[in-house]
Order: structure tokens, then C-alpha cells, then sequence
């Protein structure tokens, strides 16, 4: 088992100075490069200070300045907003920036929020469908001299510019849920990452489920899996149920947020008021406290050791919480000092 670190810049007030939460996410990512984890993940969104990271690439470039030996993901780029040639030759020159650091992980998207600003009209089935054309261009633009006539994209004969460092590109991975998602992904031999989100060890078992079932059918090289889940490794627990109901707040403004309904402004989601909340009967803490990554050291440690039995090839530790970055910070310590030995 690899592990690995998905984070964003999480704005939740007005008063949260931008610049301090971009050095404390500079923060987190240095303390998974020192504690030798394989990848920090940080994705792409517009419009939202729910998760700041409008462009995935500048952000890896920048920690490459900070850090030594991570490898640098898009946990994901989100496909419609991008045209291949565009992809790949930025994907490219990332590389080239970070000495050959960059993993791309690739999403079909999930806020319409986006979509209505970004691509008027786009709906999560389309989406879908351009992810799955443009997804396979991008390595064959790597090689280079890549025409294409297709329902989305078409252009004659280009090459990525500039050429990636790694060798065959940097390592593509595809966000998948259904059936039909893993298949697409590992028939083009990408890597999958899953996101079970609140649904618990039932959701975790089928996604492995499925991504075996569609390795059953390919006959090349096996292609790896990832699972992204919300971590929090308490000190005691008094510390874990604050968590939870930390995390509880957390995925009802990510749920509203999907929703999209509540007005916004200034990048800030109308408040959820504690009725609201309450009602959220899905997202009760005592429920996350049972489907999340969060306990104890040894609670964490048991769970994780879980997930390596089903087959998963990296965990990475999901972050953002909007918890305060101390809360934050001592947790990914805990995980760091006390979790990730056992695996060893």
C-alpha cells in the first residue's frame, strides 16, 4: 500500500486571507514529501472557494518548489473544460517543469455549478463522453503526429509542444464509478481512482468489485487503483467524534453545493443554517464516523489494512475537512507518525 495526499486551498468565510491558506496548503503538501508519501493530488474548480484550484498544473509546478521527491497529480482535471491538444501540451510542459513529477488523473466533473458557467447546457452524460474522446488523444499526442475526426474534437496532425520528460508521458489516471467507467479506463490501460465519498465499506468493496471485473477482460499490464477517502486520525476519542461533526458540516455544503440551489456570492455559498443541518439525516456524524477514514491511530490503521486486503494500491488521505489547518495539520501528523509505520 502507497499512500498519498489530496488537498485544495478551503476558503469557508470571507474573512480567511487567500494568501495564508495558500502557504498552508504549501504546509501539508511539504509534510507529505517529508514523510516520503508517493503523490500529493489537487484538482480543478472554478468559481468556488469551497475548493480554490483553477488550474491544477500551476499549482504542482509551484510545489515543485517546495518539495523533493512527491510526485505531482491532477486529482483531476475535469475533461469538457479542456481541449486534447491544450491538455497535453500543458500536461507536457508541467512535466518538463517538475524534472518528469507530473501524474494526470482525468474527471468527466460533478457540479453543474461549473458547468453552467464554463459550458452552458453541458449535462453529466456528455461530460462523460468527451472525457472518454479526449482521454485517449492525449498519449497519442505525446507520441505525436495525432490526427483525429471525432464527435467532439477534430484536427489534423499536431504534436504535444513541448515534449513530456517521462519517457511515455506522465501516468494517466481515470475517476470512475460505474461499470462502464472502469471498463473504459483500464481497456485504454489507465489507472483508476475511486471516490466512495460518505457511502462506506459496502461502496468501497463494489468499486474494487467493478475495476476487478474489468481487468478480468484486458490482457495487458494490470493497471493500478487508488482510493480517495476522508482521513482523520484523532488523538483520542473525545477528538474523533469532533471530527465527525466537523466532516458532517462538511458534506452538507458539499451537498448543497452539488445541489445547486442555494445562491452564491463572492464565491461563497448562501450559509447552511444548523437546522439544515440537522436534517441531513445522510450525513449525520455518527454516520460518517462509521464510513469514513477516521478514528483512532490503531482504528485508522484496521480500516486502511481493510482496503489493502480488497486490492487498493494507494490510499490517499483527503484533506479537506473545513477544519481549522492546525486540526488539519496534527491530524496528517498523526497519520504520518503512527499510521503509515504499520505499513512499512
Amino acid at each position: 500500500m502507497e499512500f498519498s495526499l489530496f488537498a485544495h486551498m478551503e476558503r469557508i468565510t470571507p474573512d480567511q486571507s487567500q494568501a495564508q491558506l495558500n502557504d498552508e496548503f504549501i504546509e501539508l503538501c511539504k509534510m507529505a514529501d517529508d514523510a516520503k508519501m508517493r503523490a500529493v493530488w489537487t484538482g480543478e474548480h472554478h468559481g468556488m472557494d469551497f475548493t480554490i484550484a483553477p488550474n491544477p498544473f500551476l499549482t504542482l509546478v509551484n510545489l515543485a518548489h517546495h518539495t523533493k521527491h512527491v510526485r505531482l497529480g491532477t486529482g483531476t482535471v475535469i475533461a469538457p473544460f479542456w481541449h486534447p491538444i491544450k491538455l497535453a501540451g500543458e500536461a507536457a510542459s508541467a512535466d518538463l517543469m517538475t524534472d518528469g513529477r507530473i501524474e494526470l488523473g482525468i474527471a468527466r466533473g460533478a457540479y453543474s455549478y461549473e458547468y453552467e458557467r464554463l459550458m452552458p447546457g453541458l449535462d453529466a452524460w456528455e461530460a462523460g463522453q468527451r472525457m472518454r474522446e479526449m482521454a485517449p488523444l492525449v498519449p497519442q499526442l505525446w507520441k505525436g503526429d495525432c490526427a483525429h475526426e471525432g464527435e467532439f474534437f477534430q484536427f489534423p496532425a499536431t504534436t504535444s509542444a513541448p515534449k513530456p520528460a517521462q519517457e511515455d508521458g506522465p501516468p494517466i489516471w481515470i475517476a470512475a464509478r460505474d461499470p462502464n467507467s472502469h471498463e473504459f479506463g483500464v481497456q485504454n490501460g489507465f489507472n483508476i481512482q475511486v471516490t466512495p465519498l460518505w457511502q462506506g465499506i459496502e461502496e468501497i468493496e463494489s468499486l474494487m468489485e467493478r475495476f476487478n471485473a474489468a481487468c478480468d477482460g484486458y490482457d495487458g499490464k494490470r493497471p493500478k487503483i487508488m482510493l480517495l477517502h476522508h482521513t482523520y486520525v484523532g488523538k483520542d476519542a473525545a477528538d474523533v467524534d469532533q471530527a465527525a461533526k466537523e466532516l458532517s458540516r462538511f458534506y452538507c455544503y458539499f451537498g448543497a453545493w452539488f445541489q445547486n440551489k442555494r445562491p452564491v456570492s463572492q464565491g461563497l455559498i448562501q450559509e447552511l443554517t444548523e437546522e439544515e443541518m440537522a436534517a441531513n439525516k445522510i450525513m449525520a456524524p455518527e454516520n460518517l464516523k462509521r464510513d469514513l477514514t477516521i478514528g483512532t491511530a490503531q482504528e485508522v490503521i484496521d480500516q486502511i489494512k481493510r482496503y489493502e486486503d480488497l486490492g487498493y494500491d494507494e490510499y490517499s488521505f483527503w484533506i479537506d475537512s473545513g477544519m481549522s489547518f492546525e486540526r488539519k495539520r496534527e491530524s496528517l501528523a498523526r497519520f504520518i507518525d503512527d499510521v503509515m509505520p504499520a505499513f512499512q
